[in-house]
């Protein structure tokens, strides 16, 4: 075996590991849960006005200017096509290997697709894609998207301490966790940075692991310039989101929604087909309006993750040649 084979053998067995029964039934179970309770609330909401639940859901969607819907989601979703793939451009570089972002465009807008199933998945796509062009091993392409995902939790975790520390009185007192929530993370950002540049706990092997490498040479300043970049996709929602909250009959303020949307995220990120928990955390947030909070997580999430997959179709056959050869 060749040095340059070795790399894509690893990646490629690194990605072969299967997940234990029980984790692939866990994200189904949730969908579950969530649409138990989502088809509860939706069934007594349609009895109160008399009327079916298939005829309550229809009149949620019936009102809305779907022209000005998409002429907000469209340009939203391309930015963020644009602005995720300057991510893992940037922390490709940094950690990995010199890369063009023309390069790496094709790639991550393709792994748009696999994110229908799996976002973790979508992104070691991208770290088999570096290695088999790079030769870079498939684990330290990984720790890098691991990085990334870290950084995004802690992107959101800090705009939703931000909106509801500026908008306290108006948040329900269950949003009123979030800064002790964002506390709590600061915390343990401090001891990871002592763990992986040996100030602490020098002796423990885990930090010697191919999958921490990027944490280990992170330095303060890639998390500060990640957060930043990911910076106007938040702030781009918080607009986009609150202009179509109004479309199906929903009125809050940007700085409402700034407390709010990244914690819909947070629950979009919950593994799971159709972003179920960001629809229940909506009718959770607006328990008065069920039927139109349903509609609208639905149709925002999974247009969302559906056009970006679009996107990704676009640059299938370039970035199948450059995987595949």
């Amino acid at each position: 075996m060749n040095q340059r084979s070795q790399p894509i053998v690893a990646a490629r067995g690194a990605g072969a590991k299967k997940a234990k029964p029980w984790q692939r039934l866990v994200p189904f179970l949730i969908t579950l849960a969530c649409f138990a309770y989502l088809y509860t609330r939706l069934n007594h909401a349609a009895a109160a006005q008399g009327t079916g639940l298939l005829r309550y859901l229809a009149q949620s969607f019936a009102n809305v200017n779907w022209l000005y819907w998409l002429a907000i989601m469209i340009p939203y979703c391309v930015l963020y096509v644009v602005f995720d793939s300057l991510v893992i451009w940037s922390v490709i570089n940094w950690f990995n290997a010199k890369i063009r972002y023309a390069d790496i465009l094709p790639i991550r807008a393709s792994a748009y697709i696999l994110s229908l199933v799996n976002e973790q998945v979508s992104k070691g796509a991208i770290a088999v894609y570096v290695n088999r062009r790079n030769g870079v091993p498939g684990w330290e392409v990984g720790s890098s998207m691991v990085l990334v995902m870290f950084c995004e939790i802690y992107s959101l975790i800090l705009w939703a301490t931000v909106g509801v520390l500026l908008r306290w009185n108006s948040f329900q007192p269950a949003f009123h966790i979030i800064p002790w929530i964002a506390l709590g993370a600061a915390v343990f950002f401090t001891l990871l940075q002592l763990f992986f540049s040996g100030r602490i706990a020098s002796g423990i092997a885990l930090r010697d692991r191919s999958i921490f490498r990027a944490f280990r040479l992170a330095k303060i300043w890639h998390y500060g310039v990640i957060i930043a970049l990911r910076a106007p996709l938040v702030l781009a929602g918080v607009v986009v989101y609150t202009l179509a909250l109004r479309l199906f009959g929903g009125s809050i303020g940007f700085g409402e929604m700034l407390g709010i949307l990244p914690v819909i995220f947070l629950g979009a990120a919950t593994p799971g087909p159709m972003h179920s928990v960001a629809i229940l955390f909506w009718v959770l947030l607006f328990p008065d309006r069920p039927g139109q909070m349903t509609a609208f997580g639905f149709v925002m999430h999974n247009f969302f993750i559906f056009f970006n997959a679009a996107v990704g179709l676009l640059f299938l056959r370039r970035a199948t040649r450059e995987l595949f050869g």
